[in-house]
């Protein structure tokens, strides 16, 4: 089989006429830094995931850096405390814990969901543990009602880290709004893509309040926006004036411009189109390479689940993945490691070797990985890639 005449990515782009032109008007405007684009971002996001307060930052990691940070110091929480992480995501979601200067404490993942297991979740609960972040990986929700109900237990907090599923439900709730905080990413490969990007979400005022001060340095939220002095006089612009140059937290520069914002509302527009698309392609995907059941596994969905296809996860059953991932790679189709986190070298050193402890995740960093399924791959790449997994496998 010869290879494809190009490479058939994880991810991909086309931005549309209407994305354009917004860009073509903030362009217009002479307005980059926070302003009505993103404001408009912000609402449209906020409305579709079912929260008051949506908050446009740089990426999805500064969205879950300054979450964990606002809990942290509303609650009071000390240096050393434990947030627990599932043993199976991103390297992201535990580096913010440690640059919180807090410890993350690891917990299993389910085979078939490859989501954090909650029946393992009470074990590793000690007196210094202060929050969950539950991971929906590769765009389907974590099994959040026993999250839920552990969190109620032990005065828990819970951050959703929803970097890789947005338009998701679990039980006909939005993800992100099913904690105290969400966070997303529109990063490059994800559903919506700004070039750069990403959200926190969360009901509570006082907590989006000091996550909009957290990632503008730390400023007085009395003066976030440029124009947040414009049109006010006399007392009114006096108090904005003495307080706009007010830090009152440590804070960090986490802003986006409305370029970003821009992309975004242009994507927005589109979404059920980009994720219908998607589930698409997996459901192709799945219809052809569930006769292969007994080698790979494939995509689950609960019912009480919505999936978004963010990517598509494969574990092979009876061997490493070595072999199959090279075979896909040398004929041009892209696949990347399905996430693996506690024997990345940076962890074992840190940690020593952790995978004898957490069985399931050992499988998967030895067996998983995934491939595309994203809107803009064509008939043809879809075509491709099942022919090559047939030729694998026959």
């Amino acid at each position: 089989m010869k290879k494809y005449e190009k490479q058939i990515g994880v991810g991909g782009l086309e931005l549309s006429n209407y994305e354009k032109s917004l860009v073509n008007q903030v362009l217009d405007s002479n307005r980059l830094t926070y302003g009505p684009m993103s404001m408009r971002f912000e609402k449209e996001f906020a409305a579709l995931h079912n929260v008051k307060h949506a908050l446009f930052m740089n990426s999805g990691t500064s969205a879950l850096h300054v979450a964990l940070a606002a809990l942290k110091e509303k609650y009071g929480w000390s240096d050393g405390d434990e947030v627990i992480v599932p043993a199976v995501t991103f390297v992201a979601t535990a580096n913010i814990v440690l640059h919180n200067r807090m410890n993350p404490v690891f917990v299993d993942v389910e085979y078939d969901t490859y989501n954090i297991n909650p029946d393992l979740i009470e074990q590793e609960i000690t007196s210094k543990t202060r929050a969950i972040i539950p991971v929906h990986l590769l765009g389907l929700p974590a099994d959040m009602q026993p999250i839920i109900e552990i969190s109620k237990k032990y005065g828990l907090e819970i951050i959703e880290d929803s970097a890789e599923c947005m338009f998701a439900k679990y039980e006909d709730k939005p993800v992100g709004s099913l904690g105290t905080i969400g966070c997303f990413s529109t990063y490059v490969a994800h559903f919506l893509v700004t070039g750069v990007g990403g959200f926190a979400t969360t009901n509570d005022k006082e907590i989006a309040v000091d996550l909009r001060s957290l990632m503008n340095h730390g400023r007085d939220g009395i003066y976030i926006s440029a124009s947040d002095d414009k049109g006010l006089t006399g007392k009114e612009l006096e108090e904005v004036v003495s307080r706009r140059f007010s830090f009152i937290h440590v804070g960090h520069s986490f802003r986006c411009t409305e370029m970003e914002a821009a992309i975004g509302v242009g994507q927005l527009k589109r979404h059920k189109q980009i994720v219908d698309r998607r589930k698409e392609i997996a459901e192709l995907f799945t219809e052809s390479l569930s006769i292969y059941g007994d080698e790979l596994q494939l995509p689950v969905c609960p019912k009480n689940r919505t999936h978004s296809y963010m990517l598509y996860g494969l574990m092979m059953k009876k061997k490493d993945k070595s072999e199959i991932v090279n075979y896909l790679e040398n004929l041009n189709v892209e696949t990347r490691d399905l996430l693996p986190l506690i024997n990345q070298p940076i962890y074992k050193k840190l940690y020593g070797d952790l995978e004898k402890k957490y069985p399931v995740a050992k499988k998967i960093n030895k067996s998983g990985f995934y491939i595309g399924c994203h809107s803009y791959m064509s008939n043809s790449e879809v075509e491709f890639i099942v022919q090559a997994f047939d030729n694998y496998f026959k």
